[in-house]
């Protein structure tokens, strides 16, 4: 394989046109089929009806450009094991997706969903690819399919305003590819690249006034899959043991927005499960910051956030200690600065 990091630029841009090019065709057919999102309850944060499946695009981009890679690159035999790994739970994820996207308003109910993004974890499992530093074994499989399921379900719950997840889902990918590329383990490189390409290739239709589609569940859900997933394929802790909690920094933004809005809901005594307008992100509006600077905020803090878990793969375990205290105690600041705003 020669100048493996003309290849990761090759995937990154190929992953964004063709994301960027397929997006206008599916919100096209979306408008012929009705496959709409509509304002129909409360928790919406949209006032119109606006063409929804983007999640085919986004899965077109990443899977088509690890296929076209698979025909131009002489990829080891355990990298493309790897890869089909990726490429079969990411598939059962789109479809669960589609299904979920196709059924709204009222949605699928949590358990199948969950049943199925169970299934995909499985098949990640079944390749070999999970949590490595914990032992017995089977806590160890355990904890992955609670991880995955977990990330998956993260990225989907903080699609709810334009741009902020696929953002997200880029700059996280950027994250692991940047701490991955000295890594031997070739497919977090390319899938870690592709998912980049593909989710930052939809963001312009995303944030268009006149050509706007969401992506879905069919593309949040797959983002927060692969991304789960390649978080298990790279080594952390070669310098020192904390860096194996690189991923949680990366992944912080989705996975501090999941758990905020369920400490939330379950404070007021809802249901974890039921949608509301307890988001970091809905909270930020609600203080009179704009949509477009909600977004800039949080890829930003997730720029930060994804060059501190650089830094802890890398430096002392005395650094990383300070890193990780630094970030707790601006999270728990920021949170107590959330919890008091009033939503209407």
């Amino acid at each position: 394989m020669k100048d493996p990091a003309a290849l990761y630029l090759l995937a990154v841009l190929s992953a964004a046109a063709i994301s960027f090019l397929t997006t206008p065709l599916v919100r096209w057919l979306a408008l012929r089929r009705g496959w709409m999102d509509h304002p129909s309850s409360a928790v919406k944060t949209h006032k119109v009806s606006t063409p929804s499946l983007g999640g085919i695009a986004i899965f077109a981009g990443f899977a088509g450009t690890l296929l076209l890679l698979r025909f131009c690159t002489d990829f080891p035999t355990g990298t493309l094991r790897s890869l089909r790994a990726l490429l079969t739970g990411a598939s059962f994820v789109f479809l669960l997706g589609i299904a979920d996207d196709l059924s709204k308003p009222k949605g699928l109910h949590f358990k199948p969903k969950f049943a199925i993004q169970v299934l995909a974890a499985c098949a990640l499992l079944f390749f070999g690819i999970r949590i490595r530093f914990i032992q017995p074994d089977y806590f160890a499989m355990a904890l992955t399919v609670f991880w995955v399921v977990g990330i998956t379900n993260a990225m989907n719950i903080i699609d709810i305003m334009d741009g902020l997840s696929a953002s997200q889902a880029a700059i996280a990918g950027l994250g692991f590819l940047m701490i991955s590329l000295p890594s031997e383990e070739l497919y977090v490189n390319f899938a870690a690249a592709a998912l980049a390409g593909a989710a930052a290739g939809f963001i312009p239709w995303n944030l268009s006034s006149e050509r706007k589609i969401f992506m879905g569940d069919s593309g949040s859900m797959v983002l927060g899959f692969v991304l789960a997933a390649i978080s298990l394929g790279t080594r952390y802790s070669e310098v020192n043991p904390l860096g194996v909690f690189a991923p949680l920094l990366i992944l912080m933004v989705p996975m501090y927005d999941t758990f905020f809005v369920m400490y939330l809901r379950m404070k007021a005594g809802t249901s974890p499960f039921l949608g509301s307008k307890d988001h970091f992100a809905l909270r930020l509006e609600e203080m009179g910051y704009a949509r477009d600077r909600i977004v800039l905020l949080a890829g930003g803090a997730a720029a930060i956030l994804g060059f501190c878990a650089f830094l802890v793969t890398q430096l002392s375990w005395a650094w990383a200690m300070g890193i990780y205290i630094v970030v707790v105690g601006e999270i728990l600041l920021l949170s107590r600065a959330l919890a008091k705003v009033t939503m209407r």
